[in-house]
């Protein structure tokens, strides 16, 4: 089993630093004792391409005078911590500047290459170059001289590379070098080459090395590059760019993965990596590793050591504030199953492309409305889930199709939108309505038949929106069209023109278990968040689950929820997360202040009614009422983080 409570220590260190210089076993013990840590990945070679070990297969990093890898292992075993070992695989700054044949060439254009070499960062190299035998050899030592629990390779993807290696194999393969389609297919050939032979290289020395692939992605659907690793790291460091509900979509689709450990990566950056004396807020990283295991993951917190190799001891400090929480509530995670209402089919898994909007804004609206809820790709076993959501894309696959129709047989209940309930220009599913086709105007206007924030008027839909006649579904909501699209001819005002009342049509229709909103409602609440959009999930997602849905709650949109169920143990582990996240700077979202919630209703469908309900780690019972297969409790209070565990 994964170690929960693991540091990622960065190390990419220029040729003229000086290297381990204060490196103290004593002082690398302190520091992870103070920080609460049980599993650390440590380096032995880093994106400049030095190793920070005696080496024949690479060279050692030119300031270094002895063994740092030897010594932190050393280090670790001493006091019982894990410590998988960093390889570079994709960067290697020293290789490429040596070796201009082993570069990955990302454009045909000579000019543009030129100037990408030039740029004052790490340049990635080509696997199917002489640097994978390279990269391999650096692996196999690792694993003969120093036994390793894991091995972590960074840096690695499927691309499109116009090296003249790639493309002479490309001819070789039949392959046309002008085809983005088979550009594409020599960039997964090269690909699965890399997993094969780096994983050979582990695996020649241990069965039992935990072997972890950086993606910085957990690409949905892809068996080929899940099944690579032991286990997942979803890489997600929230002020970074990625945002807060980053990680809650990535761990949604992994942990609905049969028997794989995860860990959520964050760091402790203000930033992201490489910031030298960037720090958040203990708030945040508190909340941040809470989220982590709410989700059914271990944590990772990345570091960067300092070339000295002295650690910094703030930085424990403030990881120990952290994990020494994560470390009391260890024994209600051991072996916890989640537990989701509604399964969401990714419209990454469905089209294979990592940038799909639907996925983002199905996320943010299931975790405004604290819904129970796991995204799913094509292979998974949807009968586990009250409701499946089909976001937005259309469903190419007459096999997804067709065990959606079963799913729909056996009593499921689907809400589709955009065009993902389409085939053949017809609906697969009677939704009590015939397709026409999509609506040639946008912006269009929706038209609520069902109580809204603002009661019922215009609401601007901007995002596709497609044409039906409805037969015997219930119609509830209405289409209204504007005067005209926005051309150079023909425009009004500053953004769009009005709605006409006399171009209405219906828009969202339900019949029995099926509903269908005409509107690609989630790509377009991830691009704009208007709250027409999620009032109209709400509504249907309401008249679909309603009662049945396994956990309701007052709490407001920014907190999430989670149930987990120990089987062992009998007993479901509710998770209640709240933070107020702030936008810092230009595209930096924080977590600084805490705003406990006071009073939180919560109503949980249960079989038999409870021994007793306590809140951990505190041991503290509540109150509760059980009728009706729910029991019903309010928790005083939720400060970041508060588990509610229910004994059966």
């Amino acid at each position: 089993m994964l170690r929960r409570r693991q540091v990622h220590l960065d190390f990419h260190t220029g040729d003229t630093m000086p290297v381990g210089k204060k490196f103290s076993k004593e002082q690398f013990q302190n520091a992870l004792k103070l920080g609460h840590v049980n599993s650390i990945t440590i380096f032995s070679k880093c994106h400049h391409g030095w190793s920070y070990h005696p080496t024949e297969a690479n060279e050692m990093h030119p300031e270094l005078d002895f063994d740092l890898l030897g010594a932190q292992l050393e280090a670790c075993k001493e006091i019982d911590v894990n410590a998988p070992v960093y390889i570079s695989a994709g960067y290697d700054e020293k290789e490429y500047l040596r070796r201009p044949e082993w570069r990955y060439q990302y454009t045909p254009d000579k000019q543009k290459q030129y100037e990408y070499t030039q740029e004052v960062h790490f340049h990635l190299m080509c696997f199917n170059t002489g640097y994978l035998d390279a990269l391999c050899s650096q692996i196999e030592e690792v694993m003969v001289k120093y036994n390793p629990c894991g091995i972590f390779l960074d840096i690695i993807s499927p691309r499109v590379c116009y090296c003249e290696k790639c493309l002479e194999d490309m001819k070789k393969l039949g392959l046309d070098v002008n085809s983005e389609e088979d550009r594409i297919k020599m960039g997964d050939i090269v690909f699965k080459k890399y997993l094969t032979e780096t994983n050979n290289a582990v695996r020649k020395h241990s069965q039992t090395a935990t072997i972890f692939h950086n993606y910085s992605h957990i690409p949905r659907g892809d068996y080929g590059f899940i099944n690579a690793n032991t286990h997942l790291e979803v890489e997600s460091l929230p002020t970074g760019g990625w945002g807060y509900d980053h990680f809650p979509l990535s761990a949604a689709y992994v942990r609905s993965l049969p028997n794989v450990e995860f860990l959520g990566m964050t760091g402790k950056f203000h930033h992201s990596w490489g910031e030298f004396g960037g720090f958040k807020h203990p708030n945040a990283l508190i909340y941040e590793t809470s989220l982590s295991i709410a989700s059914g993951a271990g944590c990772s917190i990345g570091d960067q050591m300092h070339p000295l190799c002295e650690m910094n001891m703030a930085t424990y400090g403030l990881i120990g504030k952290a994990y020494s929480l994560i470390e009391e509530k260890e024994p209600w995670l051991d072996g916890a199953e989640h537990i989701a209402d509604i399964g969401v089919l990714s419209a990454e898994a469905v089209l294979g492309n990592r940038d799909e909007k639907a996925d983002v804004g199905a996320n943010r609206m299931l975790l405004e409305g604290n819904y129970l809820y796991n995204f799913s790709d094509t292979t998974a076993d949807f009968s586990k889930y009250k409701m499946l959501i089909l976001p937005d894309v259309k469903i190419p696959s007459d096999e997804v199709i067709e065990k959606i129709k079963k799913y729909v047989e056996n009593g499921g209940k689907v809400l589709a939108t955009g065009e993902s309930l389409v085939k053949d220009g017809e609906f697969f599913l009677d939704v009590g309505a015939k397709f026409k086709g999509e609506n040639e105007y946008n912006p269009t206007y929706l038209i609520p038949q069902y109580e809204t924030a603002n009661g019922v008027t215009e609401y601007v839909m901007r995002c596709n929106s497609f044409r039906f006649d409805v037969n015997d579904g219930k119609v509830e909501a209405f289409l209204q069209n504007p005067y005209y699209n926005r051309t150079l001819e023909h425009f009004c005002s500053h953004m769009h023109a009005p709605n006409n009342p006399e171009e209405t049509f219906p828009a969202a229709v339900i019949k029995g278990n099926v509903a269908y909103i005409g509107w690609d409602i989630f790509s377009g609440y991830a691009k704009l968040g208007h709250i027409c959009f999620k009032e109209l999930f709400n509504h249907f997602a309401e008249a679909l689950l309603g009662k049945e849905a396994t956990v309701l709650t007052n709490l407001p949109d920014k907190a999430v929820v989670t149930l987990t169920k120990q089987e062992k143990e009998n007993r479901l582990v509710l998770h209640l997360l709240f933070a107020h996240t702030t936008l810092r700077g230009q595209n930096t979202e924080v977590v600084e202040d805490t705003v406990p919630l006071y009073n939180v209703l919560c109503s949980v469908k249960c079989d038999n009614k409870p021994s007793k309900i306590t809140l951990e780690p505190e041991g503290k019972e509540i109150p509760f009422e059980y009728e009706n297969g729910r029991v019903s409790f309010t928790v005083p209070k939720v400060d970041i983080h508060q588990m509610v565990v229910i004994e059966n």
